[in-house]
């Protein structure tokens, strides 16, 4: 496993459609919201949705960095999360390519060069976030190998259930424990911590910003994922300070 130190996190989807990418956005805007310095890297690259929570140019994306410009540094590819009075910053470096370089990023050696980028990032922020997709592809396999913990995100079904069963035993096969599970739209019995299923519309703010309760079950995934304590504010602060997002 890359030395990469203790503060970052794959975020495994363990199925598609189980929501990690809104999950580390959330995640991550509650920890720079409590002043921590945070990067999301978008290793989910068939889906590509850690940019439709962005704005402006993407010019390089990660794929880029992976491949045509190993070279230059991650920081070129950075786009900033606007959070409104946020002491900490989220920086995100998404996916955003045709077919042909995306699967020039699938390669073992784009891998090995996605677990670099993870160890450049966590010499400059607090908390790394990996945004993965089900692990059967090189760049999952990247991701898991260079972070230091593992997180499973399923939905709380019986697929879901299934789902992390399936994965764990994969892990398992790559010597990478499961650190945690966590399940989205209601519990598990196999998960450490879930995120309430919500009414909400799809392009509605996220749950864990509007609503306290969702803002604090997005803290007790802080907490599995990262032994972190991010505080939910009690005032306007941290539902108050993120735009829209859309659930992925």
């Amino acid at each position: 496993m890359a030395d990469a130190g203790d503060e970052t996190a794959a975020l495994v989807g363990a199925t598609g459609g189980a929501g990690t990418t809104r999950l580390t956005v959330e995640l991550g805007a509650l920890l720079a919201n409590d002043g921590r310095d945070v990067a999301v890297l978008d290793a989910a690259f068939a889906t590509q949705g850690l940019s439709d929570y962005l704005s402006g140019r993407i010019d390089p994306d990660l794929t880029t960095l992976l491949t045509d410009e190993r070279d230059t540094p991650l920081s070129a590819g950075l786009v900033d999360f606007s959070l409104d009075d946020a002491t900490g910053r989220l920086a995100c470096c998404p996916a955003v390519a045709p077919f042909e370089r995306l699967a020039r990023a699938k390669t073992p050696a784009a891998a090995q060069a996605l677990e670099a980028r993870i160890d450049e990032a966590a010499e400059t922020f607090d908390h790394v976030l990996v945004d993965t997709p089900p692990v059967a592809a090189n760049q999952s396999v990247g991701a898991v190998n260079a972070a230091s913990r593992t997180v499973l995100i399923a939905p709380a079904t019986t697929r879901g259930r299934d789902a992390v069963q399936r994965t764990t035993g994969r892990l398992d096969d790559l010597d990478v424990d499961v650190d945690a599970v966590v399940t989205t739209r209601g519990e598990l019995s196999v998960a450490d911590a879930a995120v309430p299923e919500t009414d909400a519309e799809v392009t509605a703010a996220p749950t864990c910003l509007t609503e306290r309760s969702t803002a604090a079950a997005v803290a007790t995934v802080a907490s599995v994922v990262l032994d972190a304590d991010p505080s939910t504010g009690d005032g306007p602060g941290l539902l108050d300070s993120v735009g829209d997002f859309v659930s992925r």
